[in-house]
């Protein structure tokens, strides 16, 4: 039987590659004689560099570059494709973990080390990107992305702006000569799942600004200064970014990346399926085995990594089963998966459950593979 195992990190707990180990694992105790393939995968966000890289067989890359309050920090990004493309995290550069509570204020961080990355990898000669942008530290709608890509943001009196969301109020014009690269010869996909725009009270300022650290008067500022932001986007570079969906994910990057590298908004999981042709390596597959810490009703609605792997398996005729630490609403479950196994089957405390992972994911697939083998002995 040849099993392809797919399934998605379990947050807090395990990385997407040792849970696909772990429901190896627990299938070879059932059925020792099983092909298994193992396709670890991502949704766009936090492991989405680790997964893309373990599956296609890519490498590291790690570099210091300016992080969120300007200090230098070493981040790392994946290059797969034989080194054509180069997939990168912005939390790694600019994420809300490296800026410690009580100094998190959206109006002076900066995604200057985003820009590094991009900047570093097309100088390597990369020409597509993938882009996660979630769990960002930002509000500076890419500026200083921008800046490290080498343009120029300046002010009426011909200053190039500091670092930060709150700058852009005095942003008078912005100059295209210094650019490192010709971005109209790069492919940039961004992964992007929300589609706020990028002002107003659905905006990237009202919505994100207080979990980074901004007051009410703040998130009034940082709106602001990202309409006049998008006012010179739009008659600079001729791009009317303000309104577009996802335009406000990860601070405003979302904009950035569309009106300074021409990058497309798309979803995450879709996109990350097609870096690793999942559709190839599913082919002629007997099972698909997938998961995450959690599946319920928000796995399908919010288009999450294993409700991806479920609907290609499903396009292809292959059975799917969803493997995850809990398991709740099973209707609209039934309706992705063929079935589904709670990874914890015996009460415990969460903290318990996330430290005994791995054995219970083990256990979960085990449990599926043996009455996989005893339904197959009864036909």
């Amino acid at each position: 039987m040849r099993i392809v195992v797919a399934p998605n990190a379990f947050k807090g707990s395990l990385s997407a590659l040792q849970a696909a180990e772990a429901i190896r694992d627990g299938v070879l105790a059932a059925a020792a004689d099983a092909d298994l393939v193992l396709v670890p995968i991502a949704d766009g966000g936090d492991g989405t560099v680790d997964a893309l890289v373990a599956t296609t067989h890519g490498e590291r890359r790690t570099l210091r570059v300016r992080g969120p309050l300007t200090h230098p920090v070493d981040a790392d990004y994946g290059v797969i494709d034989n080194g054509k493309t180069a997939v990168i995290e912005m939390a790694k550069a600019a994420g809300l973990a490296l800026v410690p509570p009580d100094r998190r204020d959206p109006r002076v961080t900066t995604t200057y080390g985003v820009g590094e990355l991009l900047q570093h990898a097309y100088d390597a000669k990369a020409r597509h990107f993938i882009v996660g942008i979630g769990g960002s530290a930002t509000n500076d709608g890419g500026a200083g992305m921008a800046q490290a890509l080498g343009y120029h943001l300046l002010d009426g009196n011909g200053h190039e702006l500091p670092p930060g969301g709150l700058a852009l109020q005095k942003l008078a014009r912005i100059h295209t000569g210094g650019v490192h690269a010709d971005w109209q010869q790069a492919e940039v996909d961004v992964a992007c799942d929300v589609t706020n725009p990028l002002t107003g009270p659905s905006g990237a300022s009202a919505v994100y600004g207080p979990q980074k650290g901004a007051t009410p008067e703040m998130v009034a500022e940082l709106d602001a200064a990202l309409r006049h932001f998008a006012e010179i986007i739009r008659r600079d570079l001729g791009r009317d970014v303000e309104p577009l969906p996802g335009a406000g994910a990860a601070g405003g990057l979302g904009a950035g990346l569309v009106a300074f590298t021409g990058a497309r908004l798309r979803p995450g999981a879709e996109m990350v399926m097609e870096a690793i042709r999942l559709d190839d390596r599913i082919k002629g597959a007997d099972l698909v085995m997938t998961g995450e810490g959690r599946l319920d009703s928000q796995t399908a609605r919010f288009g999450k990594g294993p409700a991806v792997v479920a609907r290609h398996a499903r396009n292809a005729g292959i059975p799917v089963v969803g493997l995850g630490g809990s398991v709740a609403d099973e209707a609209e479950l039934s309706l992705l998966f063929d079935g589904v196994e709670a990874t914890v089957v015996e009460p415990c405390s969460l903290d318990d459950a996330m430290a005994q992972a791995r054995p219970l994911l083990v256990g979960a697939a085990s449990r599926v593979m043996r009455l996989l083998v005893a339904g197959g002995r009864l036909a």
